[in-house]
């Protein structure tokens, strides 16, 4: 069934990084009453949203849709952030223009929100401490740059690096670096160790912020799940309420494969990678300390390793994929339910 807005007029309004353009649409006919071009700053959009009556207001996903949304809900307006990927006659469109897109923006919202895949920012809190966690990730890909170019140049050369943590390379590597290269390679080393304290500091911050979210104490019942996959996982979705069957957990971060049955025809599909690809890299990585050497016995470790015994192309990668998606939904019921965790189920309920 359509939904038609209560506001008197529909707003497309297309972010730019510097200016942005606004079309008004008259919501029972239809028609195009106006067109904006203003700045992408909280005064230009004041001038243009903070006096007037509340009105539906569709925007896509962008650098600042996050701040805008908020600005424009706090000022009464009914916000709609659309999803690019799903909006295809934007995404794909021939005419791409700021104004076009405003123009489309308007018209899918004035008929039906759900043309629009509306998504749902977090708040401006849990994106503040998200921050943290992402700066930190950003500060381990650099260091692994840079270590791995570090062995690289120096095994082109016949030398070798010693066997260690990325953490203390930088110390044993001064020694073993060949004589040609070490005043090329040399500067490099205390940048390594200046990225390496910068991370552990980073990670204290992580442990600080675990106490003010006391819920990621139960996500960490689970081997292999620290402070940073629990915290990262609570911010992440920031509302356990909003899916109603733990299940969609796994769809919602893009662990689930896709379809694209046709009559006959339902072909196997790779996963969708849709939603939080930072989140869902920490769930593989968990997944793969799960089905390591050392993961203990427990139930995600039991199903992993039975679906790779199946063997054929990149089991192991499927199989880590699959416990990933599992773990995705008992974090979330643990949360939901603060339960204590149960590895094994089948010799508590031979117990019972």
């Amino acid at each position: 069934m359509t939904k038609r807005s209560t506001a008197a007029v529909t707003v497309g309004l297309d972010l730019g990084d510097r200016f942005s353009s606004a079309c008004v649409l008259e919501t029972e006919s239809g028609e195009m009453s106006d067109e904006w071009r203003l700045p992408t700053t909280r005064k230009g959009l004041a001038r243009y949203f903070e006096v007037k009556p509340a009105m539906r207001v569709a925007l896509e996903v962008g650098t600042h849709s996050p701040w805008v949304s908020r600005l424009l809900v706090s000022w009464g307006h009914e916000v709609l952030v659309a999803n690019p990927r799903k909006v295809r006659l934007i995404a794909h469109s021939r005419r791409k223009s700021d104004r076009f897109d405003g123009r489309t923006l308007a018209r899918l919202a004035r008929l039906d929100p759900e043309l629009l895949w509306p998504v749902r920012h977090r708040s401006s809190d849990c994106q503040q401490d998200l921050a943290v966690l992402r700066a930190r990730a950003a500060l381990v890909r650099a260091r692994t740059l840079l270590v791995n170019h570090l062995r690289g140049a120096v095994k082109s050369c016949g030398g070798r690096l010693p066997s260690c943590s990325a953490a203390s390379l930088s110390r044993q590597a001064g020694l073993r670096l060949p004589e040609g290269l070490q005043p090329t390679l040399e500067p490099i080393l205390p940048v390594l160790g200046e990225i390496t304290e910068q991370i552990r500091s980073y990670d204290r911050q992580v442990e600080a912020l675990t106490k003010s979210y006391p819920e990621t104490a139960a996500l960490r019942q689970i081997a292999g799940v620290g402070s940073l996959t629990s915290l990262a996982f609570v911010l992440t979705l920031e509302d356990p309420a909003r899916f109603p069957q733990s299940r969609q957990v796994g769809a919602y971060l893009g662990l689930t494969p896709g379809t694209r049955q046709s009559g006959e025809c339902d072909p196997q599909m790779h996963i969708t990678r849709e939603g939080d690809p930072f989140l869902r890299q920490l769930l593989v990585q968990s997944a793969h300390y799960i089905l390591g050497p050392f993961g203990p016995d427990c139930e995600l470790r039991r199903h992993g390793l039975k679906l790779a015994q199946r063997g054929g192309k990149a089991a192991k990668k499927r199989a880590a994929v699959a416990v990933a998606r599992k773990l995705a939904v008992v974090l979330h019921r643990l949360w939901l339910t603060q339960q204590r965790y149960e590895p094994l189920r089948e010799p508590t309920r031979s117990a019972a």
